[in-house]
């Protein structure tokens, strides 16, 4: 385990991460149209090192690595979900603080799928980031738009804040989903980390999941599973019962249907 300065992120991520393992299969089939994005960066040329920022249980890494037949590497700061990504291999998957962490090889190709917003300070984390690649690599990752091109997210968090009226509202400026939205902002901390010839392109998808799973995915991840880990347990069938009404307008002929809106980055690393 190298240092580490994301302190509240790891311990956060780490009692979150358990949730996302338990229904990893879900996730990755809500999110699978994102993790398509950066298959089809990587696969646009020859790689031979890739790594994986943020990989979770690394779904984005053994996609890529099979894709292209490099050596991938995920990185997070969650041992329980590199546990279950190491469950699967296809991949090399280490814990670390990507914002500080001496890697010891270089990439040509730095990717993440929702894993670069969590930084404290992010400018920091690109420029260590670019260190780990080489002259010529790319960077691409994807990032969420506004919570209100993302209704299905602002839908959890407000069920969330119901549950649990007192928790403080999270700092708009700090590390979050959201952190990354204002597209001048991201270029400005990616510029500032050394990279070039940045690219934000918007790109929308609409994810989906069989109705039945709707209940077992807001369970364990999301802000709406950290509010019932906060509740008392006899009481939580019957919250998750009165929060599931809440998602209606998302289900449509039995398929949950969920529209996003996410930024498409992408950077050089100067020669």
């Amino acid at each position: 385990m190298t240092s580490e300065v994301n302190t509240e992120q790891s311990a956060f991520w780490n009692t979150a991460g358990r949730g996302w393992a338990e229904v990893q299969d879900i996730v990755e089939m809500v999110l699978r149209p994102y993790r398509d994005l950066l298959v089809r960066t990587a696969s646009q040329r020859p790689r031979r090192r890739v790594l994986d920022v943020g990989c979770g249980t690394g779904g984005t890494t053994r996609a890529i690595a099979e894709a292209t037949g490099a050596d991938c590497v995920g990185v997070d700061i969650s041992e329980s979900m590199l546990a279950a990504a190491r469950e699967h291999g296809g991949a090399q998957f280490v814990r670390a603080d990507a914002q500080v962490h001496a890697f010891e090889e270089r990439f040509d190709l730095v990717v993440s799928r929702f894993g670069v917003m969590f930084f404290d300070d992010p400018v920091a984390a690109f420029r260590n980031l670019l260190r780990a690649t080489t002259p010529g690599g790319e960077l691409c990752f994807v990032t969420w738009r506004t919570a209100e091109e993302n209704p299905f997210m602002t839908t959890a968090s407000r069920v969330a804040a119901s549950l649990l009226p007192d928790v403080p509202a999270p700092d708009p400026d700090g590390p979050g989903p959201f952190s990354l939205v204002d597209a001048d902002r991201t270029r400005q901390v990616l510029e500032g980390g050394g990279w070039s010839e940045v690219e934000i392109r918007p790109e929308d998808r609409v994810c989906s999941m069989p109705e039945e799973l709707l209940v077992p995915y807001l369970s364990n991840m999301g802000p709406v599973a950290r509010a019932l880990r906060e509740s008392p347990e006899s009481e939580r069938p019957r919250l998750i019962e009165s929060v599931r009404g809440e998602f209606d307008a998302f289900v449509h002929n039995g398929e949950v249907r969920i529209p996003g809106g996410v930024w498409r980055v992408t950077a050089s690393a100067p020669l």
